[in-house]
């Protein structure tokens, strides 16, 4: 079949568009050759301002909400959790946030005595300690806060699983100052096998000894 009439539109690549960014005339259309896309102009809107024909076109980037990351995409897209608003894993800190029915389980740790003592490490706060010296007395050595710095309001749960009574006492006394109702307000005695105590740190380095103690 003869050809009667034909039709050309303009044509160029995406970045020969790009690069010229003409206005089209109202109704004229303007080809990508590379892309198979095209716009039609209305006459007072640059190329790069026009929408593409048809439908809703392809998503090019994603620019996500509050607690979202996005970013360009090529032939798949992902929207990612921002880690600098909220993340499942790590250490934050949240403030402002109300918990309802929070569940907040404690790792429950075994320290090893050395010279028949043990010094607190920071990876200890918040944990329950089970802590056993056998049949002989030991230590549990709080540290100073310039060679451990808990947080202020750090809880350390410390029970006695042995014979041995422990003692809960300062590295450093003249630097660490320790609270207690115990015989010696300083350095508190667990009262005896199975009983427990809490270490509270209140300042710098203050801290309070509450719980079963002699």
């Amino acid at each position: 079949m003869a050809v009667v009439t034909q039709i050309q539109v303009r044509r160029g690549t995406a970045s020969q568009w790009t690069s010229t960014n003409p206005t089209l005339a109202a109704g004229e259309w303007g080809f990508e050759t590379d892309t198979g896309k095209a716009k039609i102009g209305n006459g007072s809107t640059a190329w790069t301002s026009l929408s593409y024909f048809g439908g809703t076109g392809t998503v090019s980037s994603i620019t996500a909400g509050t607690g979202l990351s996005g970013g360009t995409i090529t032939s798949t897209g992902t929207i990612a959790i921002d880690s600098t608003v909220a993340t499942l894993t790590g250490v934050q800190t949240l403030t402002n946030k109300t918990a309802t029915g929070l569940i907040y389980t404690q790792t429950i740790l075994t320290p090893s005595f050395s010279a028949n003592a043990y010094t607190l490490v920071l990876g200890d706060q918040g944990d329950i300690l089970l802590a056993s010296n056998g049949a002989t007395a030991g230590t549990i050595n709080i540290p100073t806060n310039g060679s451990v710095a808990f947080p202020t309001g750090t809880q350390i749960t410390i029970i006695q699983t042995g014979a041995g009574q422990l003692t809960i006492q300062a590295t450093t006394p003249a630097t660490t100052t320790i609270n207690s109702t115990g015989a010696t307000a300083t350095a508190p005695k667990l009262r005896a096998i199975n009983s427990s105590a809490t270490c509270i740190k209140t300042g710098t380095d203050t801290w309070y000894v509450i719980g079963d103690i002699a």
